[in-house]
């Protein structure tokens, strides 16, 4: 499938921007971005139900936007799973079989083929209302895959279920796709959704698409500074360009000094050369940064060290956030692991003066600072 170059206005308000996607055949694909970045409204017109004001979507190198929805070959399952309420579970599925008058057999052998699939077969004789909403959903999804469209769209549909309701019924919908091994194309502003089953991700806000990559490439490596705060937690700064050498071992990256308030000289590997003078947005992750209540004795030029005070611990059982605040007012966010019982307890608790550490490899320039430092 391939979105070409698609605009879309309400009255005076831009909703989608240019957008361009390449999304492959049987790839599970999510559009991942707060409220209101345009996401739906993309989703809807490559459905069907929305008309762009520029643009294309191509099913198989044909643009498919003249044809009304039923001819797209793409079924949508609604985040309010959209189920009629007096029809049996059997007969929701078998719906749109029904309305192509299918024969009764095929029809028959079909639904069971497609309950089984979404382990509901026990459940075709009852109506919505006697469904938990897991299972709701799992009737909309085999309704829309009953018509074996080349593209499934999924609307939020995990949105309306709680937490570990929504961690199960994701892991049933990857191994469902990797069953089907048709298209999905999954929208959701939850990030940890999209880190866990997609092939690959777009960000987006504000109607613009800001980056398209694996979850690996998203999560590791963000376009800008967007990215980096909307896809889990990081420590975001900006720091001036004090030098930049090619790496001797490597051609391809250069070490990068940059000055940052509060941090002093910090180092990062890139793939970017920079020049001195220049402000970048420099982000490390809170998991990539060791804290102890000792000083590292690792003498290696491409560690960086600094050290702080615990402002805050905040336990959560398998880890700790520790908010660490640096002699000049600086706070970051750090993440340890818990891998082993401790019988004292954490071993770093409130006002201890701790040392912390990270590679020049784990740390990231998301982006060149204009100078009006955005």
């Amino acid at each position: 499938m391939v979105i070409g170059k698609v605009s879309k206005a309400f009255g005076s308000f831009s909703v989608l921007n240019d957008v361009s996607l390449e999304i492959k055949k049987g790839e599970f694909f999510s559009l991942l971005g707060p409220s209101g970045c345009g996401k739906t409204t993309l989703l809807r017109i490559i459905a069907g139900f929305e008309t762009p004001d520029e643009g294309s979507v191509l099913f198989d190198g044909a643009d498919v936007l003249p044809f009304p929805p039923n001819k797209r070959q793409a079924n949508t399952v609604f985040q309010n799973y959209a189920l009629f309420p007096h029809l049996t579970v059997f007969e929701n599925v078998a719906f749109p079989l029904r309305i192509k008058k299918r024969p009764r057999h095929e029809v028959n052998e079909r639904v069971e083929e497609y309950l089984r699939l979404v382990q509901l077969e026990a459940h075709g004789e009852k109506k919505p209302s006697q469904l938990s909403g897991g299972q709701k959903q799992r009737v909309a999804i085999a309704r829309a895959l009953i018509n074996e469209p080349k593209v499934l769209l999924l609307d939020e549909p995990l949105s309306a279920l709680d937490a570990k309701l929504r961690g199960k019924l994701l892991i049933e919908l990857d191994q469902l796709h990797d069953k089907v091994g048709i298209t999905f194309i999954y929208v959701t502003h939850d990030q940890q959704e999209a880190l866990s089953v997609s092939d690959r991700i777009a960000v987006m806000n504000t109607g613009d698409v800001l980056q398209v990559g694996t979850p690996h490439e998203i999560y590791e490596s963000p376009a800008d500074e967007f990215v980096a705060k909307f896809i889990g937690e990081t420590n975001l700064f900006d720091g001036k360009v004090l030098s930049s050498e090619r790496l001797p071992k490597n051609e391809t990256e250069y070490m990068v000094e940059l000055a940052i308030d509060g941090l002093g000289t910090v180092k990062v590997t890139t793939v970017d050369e920079f020049s001195p003078g220049q402000t970048v947005s420099f982000t490390i992750r809170p998991e990539k940064i060791l804290i102890s209540t000792e000083k590292p004795a690792t003498r290696r030029a491409d560690i960086n060290q600094c050290q702080g005070v615990v402002d805050e611990p905040v336990y959560s059982g398998f880890q700790t956030k520790f908010y660490v605040k640096t002699a000049s007012g600086v706070l970051l966010r750090v993440m340890k692991q818990h891998a082993v019982y401790s019988d004292e307890g954490p071993d770093i608790i409130w006002k201890d003066n701790v040392f912390l550490s990270w590679s020049a490899n784990d740390g990231y320039i998301v982006g060149l600072k204009n100078e009006a430092g955005s």
